[in-house]
């Protein structure tokens, strides 16, 4: 059999290879088996050395044109397979766009941040601004002009971060009350102020106490201002946060910047005064504490005492949640567990 024969034969078998391919595997073992250096092609071109001067050129132009015959093959079976793979991917992923879209998780404020809003609310509808201030504050403003001089006892209530000897992470929103009355124009009305947001004490976290925590406390100085004014702004709160039929009471305490001082207390929401596990069988639960404003904390931020008076009061947005909800343990709160979060769906 001549070299042509035997090219011709062996560009058959190549092609029957290359047809019968189904992957890239194959087709790359089809060219490597007749393509190759050591492939049955290249063997059969060693022959031409007994070729005579006239064949060898006609022989090896044949033999050009049986690899580029091959390759050829080769590259279209190769662009047929990878067709191929594509249309079954396009057909294994094929969106069917008549399906209706997945519906979106709205989110919603936190828990917290719920009942903050909602006493904020309250408070604007009440003629109330709002003051939210810094969290890191300077000690004075923190203590001194509350009524809380440095040797003063109470101090060892809060305990501090400090930052520097005189900058502090404040305990309380207090402060912002001190800078509003230094500026307030008392010719032009009352001071009617709240100021909510995060304190912090150096405290060791529980069920009910945290490090960081939540405040609004709340001020209104001018003139004539009574406890009867403080009792009916504590059931405007109550009432709206627990009920329409919750009321307030009043019970004598203490605390630096106000005198007197009372803690406040409300229905238990619950049970409605008539005793229940959440109110421990008294009908009422503790809420916030309050009082008229100091004279000492008036004549500090440059109010005079024989003119106005005023009462503030403090309450914990974190303890009206639990008492709310009826949760037991104010870390649920920090935890990020949506699906202890998504409980409380805000309406509307």
């Amino acid at each position: 059999m001549s070299l042509k024969d035997q090219l011709t034969e062996l560009r058959a078998q190549a092609l029957e290879a290359i047809q019968n391919s189904t992957d890239d595997q194959a087709i790359n073992e089809a060219r490597v088996k007749f393509l190759g250096k050591k492939g049955p092609i290249t063997a059969v071109l060693r022959g031409m050395k007994d070729l005579s001067k006239e064949e060898r050129p006609k022989v090896g132009q044949f033999a050009n044109e049986i690899r580029d015959q091959i390759q050829v093959a080769l590259d279209e079976k190769r662009a047929a397979i990878e067709a191929a793979r594509l249309n079954q991917q396009l057909v294994s992923e094929t969106l069917d766009v008549t399906l209706p879209g997945r519906p979106v998780i709205q989110g919603q404020p936190h828990v917290i941040q719920q009942i903050i809003d909602q006493i904020i609310d309250l408070f604007v509808g009440m003629g109330y601004e709002v003051a939210t201030g810094h969290e890191v504050e300077e000690e004075v403003y923190n203590f001194e002009k509350l009524n809380l001089p440095k040797d003063h006892p109470a101090r060892d209530m809060q305990d501090t971060f400090y930052i520097t000897p005189s900058i502090l992470m404040r305990t309380q929103t207090s402060p912002m009350q001190a800078r509003m009355m230094e500026k307030h124009d008392f010719s032009r009305g009352p001071l009617k102020m709240i100021s909510p947001g995060k304190v912090y004490r150096r405290d060791t976290d529980d069920a009910t106490h945290s490090h960081q925590f939540h405040q609004v406390e709340g001020i209104v100085i001018g003139e004539h201002i009574t406890m009867a004014d403080l009792k009916g702004t504590l059931e405007a709160v109550a009432q709206n946060l627990f009920g329409d039929e919750l009321s307030v009471r009043l019970r004598p305490s203490y605390f630096p910047f106000t005198e007197p001082s009372v803690e406040a207390d409300i229905t238990c929401f619950n049970c409605h005064g008539q005793g229940c596990s959440i109110c421990k069988q008294t009908g009422w639960i503790e809420a916030l504490g309050a009082g008229m404003v100091h004279p000492n904390v008036l004549k500090m931020s440059g109010v005079d005492p024989e003119v106005y008076g005023g009462f503030a009061f403090g309450l914990g947005p974190d303890r009206f949640a639990m008492l709310k909800y009826g949760v037991e343990d104010i870390r649920n709160f920090y935890l990020n567990d949506m699906r202890f979060l998504t409980q409380f769906d805000q309406k509307g």
